[in-house]
């Protein structure tokens, strides 16, 4: 029983459904402009800018909204589609037995009127008594609206009824989503194309340091995310990101300040073309002048905002604008053919005076009879243009239109069948352009760049100094002509706009904590690095071979480092060198030449001269560690150094065993100089020395001293030395030199209290402390020492230790020789020194 009393039910609802009437609540809205035809296109336009709300006191019915402030843009859009449509209907070609008409409502600018008028366009005007609604929308396609976000709400009305809306000029990318809005197409580009282009712009100038402003609208917060985004990726920092709505006077106010206070030259505004004039005026009132406004296509070439006022704010502006093009025979439709055909109260009308009511609607429209100057400057006429003949061309295709013969026109077009169509035109208009919707229902971008200039007569041109064409390849599609700016306040110099100065090759950016990446300190590079472009973010390390210069902008070779003959060090120490050699001859001569006396005879002449042979070439060999180091060069300095030294010290030892053993020999019944004649003399030296010439052989022959270029003790200099080889190796060379001094020294010192008026032990003691302390204090010299220190330090041992043994040795033998000559006896050298000891 349940189950039949439901069916019952839903039988009378539908019966019910069926006999319903459709009923008008309210009063209609009538279009601003109409035509009858066999297909109705609808659109939506701002012909007005101002709605004037009535009374409402709900004492009496309401009365119609009134509207004022003619858009003259707006007009002149609604004026091009009746044109296109005349036009469309005159072709015998394109729909040649079928009539096209139309319903043009007007917004006055009010989202509430725009709603109204979507609404009107979805039924009827009105309804025969007892009309039944047949479910079926009177039109075939609506044109609108202006602005993005009143085409999004148009679209999500009419979305699900299937009626297909072409867009002339909302551009906002949020519209491509063709599953929120799959019957949105429009004839202008996606803003996607918009907003990187304005950042191509912005990186072609060098502006890295930029302002941000845009409407809080579908079309401002969408264009500029996108611009946002693109800039990043370009490497442009903005400073800050403002939006205001018209209605919002208060964030108008904080945006202005905002601009006043930035460091930005240079501001961005996708900014709608109601919130522009606002924004303007208050720049105008502020005087807020030096900014490089960078526009877009929405207000850029609005003339409705050139005044003497404005302008030497605005002077030099940039921006994205559709391209101007003239559409044949439209200027003069404006002031002839449509006050005739399609203007509803002409004064030529004989019902005008008889339904005055509703011409008053259109007395304000009536002033622009006789004027069309303005006409070039509407650059969204050929996109209207372009939607109608779009409709059309999908019409020719659903009607299966033939040229020269009639269209199906009996078939019934449903909306949607439209909108299937519509995504399969490609046609070309008269003045050239071709019309095609892409997969999110879009056309190709064209866009010129212009530029705010003044003529010499006053008046205000935008000039074209460039273009951005998607259908061209990638490094074809952006071209700017920057000789012809006119710059913001008129300057011919282009303004800068950084948040910090380019850092110069050299330095590096640093990024300062807590703000964008465009604002860093220049930090120089390290010493070692380079950096050889502008704003270079890191620092390159020189090869091991090579060292930054001065400017830190380019690697160059290392100095190379070693001591030569031709820098002042160098030259003292082979004067020292030389000096000493020439002394030791001095004193070879001397002595050669008083050989016979007894000074010299004492203790082994030939030891004497051995000895001075020895100290020559110990002379000598310091001069081997001067110069660029070579493989000979290496091996020769340490081994001559080793043999001569071990040759010298073996001679002092010779003579202080000489000194041992002749007093020795003095003893009653000692034989000892037998042992310790001049023949064993010789041998003893030479013995010592081969030793030394032995381990000199075994160190050659192992691991010989090479040259070798040190990097590592000093960075931005190459130290150009001789590598030992084997440590093991010098130091059993030194370690030999240090025993036979240290057995020269123990024996002297033994000697030294021998009673004699010339004891040469005394100052073989003394040059033996005199060695000792040179090369003592040597070895952490020498550890401490690097480059060409240390080189200099060793032969200063050698020169002193040289020196010592020389001055200590011979020196008293030389002043008794010519300044004492009468202690040259045998006699006085043989007698007993009554000191005691």
């Amino acid at each position: 029983m349940m189950f039949l009393y439901t069916l019952l039910l839903f039988h009378h609802l539908n019966t019910q459904a069926e006999k319903t009437v459709c009923k008008m609540i309210g009063d209609p809205k009538y279009p601003l402009f109409s035509k009858n035809g066999d297909i109705t296109i609808g659109a939506i336009f701002a012909v007005h800018g101002k709605e004037i709300l009535p009374s409402f006191e709900f004492i009496q019915k309401p009365k119609r909204l009134s509207c004022s402030s003619v858009t003259l843009r707006d007009f002149r859009l609604a004026q091009i589609m009746i044109f296109a449509i005349e036009e469309i209907n005159k072709n015998e070609t394109l729909l040649p037995n079928v009539s096209i008409g139309y319903r043009i409502y007007d917004t006055c600018g009010s989202r509430l009127s725009s709603m109204s008028a979507t609404m009107a366009l979805l039924n009827d005007e009105e309804f025969a008594a007892g009309e039944k609604c047949n479910g079926q929308t009177p039109i075939h396609a609506i044109i609108g609206e202006t602005e993005s976000s009143a085409t999004v709400i148009l679209s999500r009305t009419t979305g699900p009824f299937e009626i297909p809306v072409i867009s002339h000029s909302a551009s906002c990318e949020c519209l491509s989503n063709r599953k929120d809005y799959p019957s949105f197409f429009r004839t202008i580009a996606s803003d996607y194309h918009q907003g990187r282009v304005l950042a191509l712009i912005v990186k072609h100038f060098g502006w890295s340091w930029v302002g941000a402003v845009n409407s809080d609208n579908d079309y401002g917060n969408n264009g500029m995310a996108i611009f946002l985004n693109s800039a990043k990726k370009e490497g442009i920092c903005i400073e800050y990101s403002v939006k205001f709505y018209r209605t919002e006077p208060e964030k108008l106010q904080k945006v202005v300040n905002t601009m006043k206070k930035g460091t930005a030259k240079v501001i961005v505004a996708f900014v709608s073309f109601l919130e522009m004039g606002l924004l303007i005026e208050q720049l105008s009132i502020q005087n807020i002048t030096g900014l490089q406004i960078i526009g877009v296509e929405g207000w850029i070439t609005s003339k409705n905002y050139i005044t003497p006022f404005s302008f030497h704010v605005m002077r030099g502006s940039l921006g994205i604008a559709l391209r101007e093009i003239k559409i044949e025979g439209f200027s003069d439709y404006v002031i002839k053919s449509f006050w005739e055909t399609a203007f509803p109260c002409s004064q030529n009308d004989v019902n005008y005076f008889q339904d005055e009511v509703n011409c008053s609607r259109y007395q304000d429209l009536l002033v622009l009879r006789n004027y069309n100057e303005d006409v070039p400057e509407h650059r969204y006429s050929s996109n209207v243009y372009k939607a109608v003949y779009a409709v059309a061309y999908g019409l020719h295709s659903l009607l299966k239109c033939k040229e020269q013969d009639i269209c199906a026109k009996a078939l019934t077009i449903q909306p949607h069948q439209v909108v299937e169509a519509l995504k399969k035109v490609n046609f070309t208009v008269k003045f050239g352009d071709r019309v095609w919707f892409d997969n999110t229902g879009s056309t190709v971008a064209h866009y010129e760049v212009v530029n705010w200039q003044q003529d010499s007569d006053g008046s205000v041109q935008f000039k074209a100094v460039g273009y951005y064409d998607a259908s061209l390849p990638p490094d074809q599609r952006f071209v700017l002509n920057t000789e012809n700016i006119i710059w913001a306040g008129g300057q011919l110099e282009k303004p800068r706009s950084v948040c910090s100065e380019s850092c110069p090759p050299g330095t590096r950016k640093a990024v300062q904590k807590g703000r964008p990446v465009c604002c860093y300190d220049c930090i120089p590079c390290a010493d070692g690095e380079i950096s050889n472009e502008t704003d270079s973010n890191n620092c390159m390390q020189c090869p091991g071979e090579f060292w930054s210069n001065a400017e830190k902008n380019k690697c160059v070779l290392k100095a190379v480092e070693f001591l030569s003959f031709t820098e002042v060090m160098g030259i003292v120490l082979v004067f020292f060198s030389l000096f000493g050699v020439g002394i030791t001859v001095l004193v070879t001569v001397l002595f050669y030449s008083k050989k016979d006396t007894p000074i010299v005879k004492t203790n082994n002449s030939e030891l004497s001269f051995l000895l001075l042979f020895s100290l020559t070439l110990c002379f000598l060999c310091s001069l081997t560690f001067i110069g660029r180091p070579t493989e000979w060069s290496c091996m020769l300095r340490h081994t001559a150094f080793g043999i001569t030294f071990v040759l010298c010290i073996s001679c002092v030892l010779g003579k202080t065993i000489v000194v041992l053993m002749a007093f020795k020999a003095t003893l009653p019944g000692s034989n000892v100089m037998k042992w310790f004649g001049p023949v064993q003399q010789r041998f003893s030296v030479l013995g010592f020395t081969l030793i030394q010439v032995l381990i000199c052989l075994l160190w050659l022959t192992i691991s010989p001293p090479f040259p070798f270029e040190n990097m590592s003790h000093y960075k931005e200099k190459i130290i150009f030395e001789c590598n030992l080889g084997s440590t093991i190796g010098f130091s059993a060379v030194l370690g030999y030199i240090g025993l036979l001094a240290l057995l020269c020294f123990i024996l002297a010192f033994l000697a030294r209290k021998l009673p004699d008026n010339f004891n040469e032990a005394k100052f073989i003691t003394f040059s033996m402390l005199i060695f000792f302390a040179v090369w003592i204090t040597f070895i952490p010299s020498y550890v401490s020492s690097a480059g060409k220190l240390t080189v200099a330090v060793e032969i200063f041992a050698i020169l002193a230790s040289s020196f010592g043994l020389l001055f200590c040795i011979f020196a008293p033998k030389c002043y008794i020789i010519l300044f004492k000559p009468q202690q040259n006896t045998k006699e006085h050298l043989m007698a007993k020194t009554q000191k005691s000891y």
